[in-house]
């Protein structure tokens, strides 16, 4: 027997994952109050920080709620707690970095886009790094042949055609659909969220955008690009000190998600052609970090 789907009120409720954000987080609250003209609930996720900002952000803000994980489960893992959190009375739901900077109007500009696309499951605003640059943040999902060209090419021939296709470099900056969009800045439907049970929890970080957005699509959602809606992506302060380990969790995600689409023994010399290269290409990365 089939369940109907949960109904949500029309509140809007925020979910940042924090690690040791440090400074950003206040900056992220700060814009956070111009980016809409709603009340907006904020409940930080903590998956284990040590430097005190998520527990004095809570303190200090009526709207900020402090709400430990009980150890580091990842980006989905984290921001899954946090949206579970919230009461049904919120049917928007945001989940973004910490170290966001929002622009002025720009979560009402995501919610008025909500209302042209009424199968809209995932929202996500132009993202600009700090230098001004725009971040490729609305892809394609990598399906096979483009997903291996982007990952042999990417690092060493720029122009590759996997690779520009895959980021959509080639398109006019427009609200459009997407296969997915940027975990770094998302407005979904809640009842959008619930029908693929939210983020894969098995994605410990990176990629795990990426499955979402394929399964909404699945699920007869959309992801739905809105350039008019600016945000400022400042990078990631909790994973700088890091970065081989993350390299390494990109690496596994990556193959994660490919293995999970080509299952079955008749896949099996595929997916071994696509470890052997990952490991590979992980090799070289790390050497070239250090």
């Amino acid at each position: 027997m089939t369940s109907e789907p949960k109904s949500y009120g029309d509140e809007l409720g925020v979910i940042t994952v924090t690690y040791s954000p440090g400074e950003t987080l206040g900056r992220f609250l700060d814009t956070l109050v111009k980016a809409t003209s709603r009340d907006v609930r904020v409940v930080l996720a903590d998956n284990g920080s040590t430097d005190g900002a998520p527990e004095a952000a809570a303190t200090e803000r009526d709207n900020v709620e402090f709400l430990p994980t009980g150890g580091n489960l990842g980006y989905g893992g984290g921001a899954n707690r946090g949206v579970a959190a919230l009461p049904d009375s919120v049917g928007w739901v945001v989940v973004a970095n910490p170290d966001l900077e929002w622009g002025d109007g720009s979560l009402d500009e995501l919610i008025k886009a909500a209302e042209r696309w009424p199968r809209g499951g995932a929202f996500g605003p132009l993202i600009r790094e700090p230098n001004g640059e725009v971040y490729p943040s609305a892809r394609l999902l990598p399906e096979l042949g483009r997903g291996i060209g982007h990952a042999l090419f990417g690092k060493i021939w720029a122009g590759n055609p996997w690779t520009r296709q895959y980021r959509q470099e080639d398109k006019t900056v427009r609200e459009r659909t997407a296969g997915w969009l940027s975990g770094s800045c998302l407005l979904m439907r809640r009842e959008a969220f619930d029908s693929v049970a939210g983020f894969d929890p098995r994605y410990f970080m990176f990629f795990e955008d990426v499955d979402l957005g394929d399964r909404l699509t699945r699920k007869g959602w959309q992801n739905v690009y809105v350039p008019t809606a600016e945000v400022v992506h400042i990078g990631g302060v909790s994973t700088a000190k890091v970065k081989p380990k993350m390299l390494a969790a990109h690496h596994d995600s990556a193959y994660r998600y490919l293995a999970d689409r080509h299952p079955g023994p008749l896949w099996a010399p595929v997916r071994l052609a696509i470890k052997a290269g990952l490991a590979l290409r992980l090799k070289l990365e790390v050497r070239g970090a250090r």
